[in-house]
């Protein structure tokens, strides 16, 4: 019994936090789209009333609880370049081979009595 209480209070503590999110949210959208032309930062794409859903609200420095008076830490991007952006850190881990640890020496040699297997052949 007690676990259906505790999954009735996390339910209701998410429900809380995704409410609280969506409402800051809209704050800072609304602000962010009146003190900004309605342009992506990117692609230069223009927004009108009819596709503004299309038009998004970037943090730079990907923290959404920083959202300065003065909108310093915001940059209106189509969906597809704020896609892109966040899309960078996860891809730039592939093929980076700075980041990459440097391997041992292999140990196992494929070869090893090759030279002797021959000479039984003869």
């Amino acid at each position: 019994m007690s676990s259906k209480k505790s999954t009735d209070k996390l339910d209701r503590v998410v429900s809380e936090a995704r409410i609280a999110s969506e409402e800051r949210q809209k704050g800072y959208r609304s602000r962010a789209l009146k003190m900004y032309p309605w342009v992506c930062g990117r692609c230069a794409r223009e927004f009108s009333e009819q596709n503004l859903q299309e038009l998004t609200v970037h943090h730079r420095d990907h923290d959404h609880d920083n959202n300065p008076d003065d909108g310093s830490n915001w940059e209106l991007l189509c969906v597809y370049c704020h896609d892109n952006e966040h899309s960078r850190g996860t891809d730039s881990g592939y093929g980076d081979l700075g980041s990459e640890k440097k391997k041992g020496e292999a140990t196992h040699n494929p070869f090893a009595g090759l030279a002797s297997m021959l000479d039984e052949n003869k």
